[in-house]
C-alpha cells in the first residue's frame, strides 16, 4: 500500500469518529475540551488498535471474524440510537446517550472502530508481514481519527450553541443509519 492509500484509508475509517462527535457536540452545545480530547483519545486508540487485531487474527479467523463483526458495529450503534430516540420522547431528564460518560465514549470507540478491524485483516495479505511494518499505518491511522474526533466535536459544539438545538432524536437516526451503512456494505461486499 502507498502513502497516500493509507491516509485515504485512515480518513475513510475516520469519517464515522467524526460524524458521531458532531451529533456529540450538538448535544453538548458547547466546547468542552476535556470530553472531546477524551473522545479524541479513545476513537484514535481504537482505530488504531483495531487493525492491529485484525491483522493478528487475520490467519487464523478471518473468515469468523467478518462473518459478523457487521452486525456487532450494527447493534451497538442501533442500541445507542435507538436509546436516544426514545429518550427524545421521554418526559424523564436522565439520558443514555451522555458524551460525557466514559461508558458511552468507550461503546462508540468501540462501534466506530469495529469497521478497522477490517483493515487490519485486509493488512494481512497486502504486504504488512510483521508488527514493525505496521508501525506507519497504525499510527496515521490513530492520528486521523483522533484530529477528526476533536474537529467534529467542535463543529458540532459551534453549530449546536448557535442555532440552539437538541439533536437527541437526529443524533439518534445518525447512529442506526452509521450502523445500516456498515451492515450494507458488508452484505452488498458478499454479494
Amino acid at each position: 500500500m502507498s502513502s497516500i492509500e493509507i491516509w485515504l484509508l485512515a480518513v475513510s475509517v475516520a469519517i464515522d469518529c467524526f460524524t458521531v462527535t458532531v451529533t456529540s457536540g450538538i448535544i453538548l452545545h458547547q466546547i468542552r475540551w476535556g470530553i472531546f480530547l477524551k473522545m479524541a483519545f479513545f476513537f484514535g486508540l481504537f482505530q488504531a488498535m483495531m487493525p492491529l487485531l485484525g491483522w493478528a487474527c487475520a490467519f487464523k479467523f478471518s473468515e469468523h471474524i467478518e462473518a459478523y463483526d457487521h452486525w456487532i458495529a450494527f447493534g451497538l450503534l442501533a442500541y445507542i440510537g435507538i436509546r436516544m430516540i426514545k429518550e427524545q420522547f421521554s418526559k424523564s431528564e436522565s439520558h443514555i446517550f451522555d458524551p460525557t460518560r466514559l461508558k458511552v465514549i468507550l461503546i462508540l470507540a468501540v462501534a466506530t472502530s469495529i469497521d478497522a478491524l477490517a483493515v487490519g485483516i485486509s493488512f494481512a495479505f497486502t504486504g504488512f508481514k510483521s508488527i514493525s511494518s505496521l508501525g506507519s499505518p497504525l499510527l496515521i491511522i490513530g492520528l486521523t481519527s483522533f484530529a477528526l474526533t476533536l474537529t467534529g466535536g467542535i463543529i458540532g459544539a459551534c453549530f449546536g450553541k448557535r442555532f440552539n438545538l437538541r439533536f437527541e432524536l437526529l443524533g439518534g437516526v445518525i447512529l442506526i443509519g452509521i450502523g445500516l451503512k456498515i451492515l450494507i456494505e458488508h452484505i452488498s461486499n458478499q454479494v
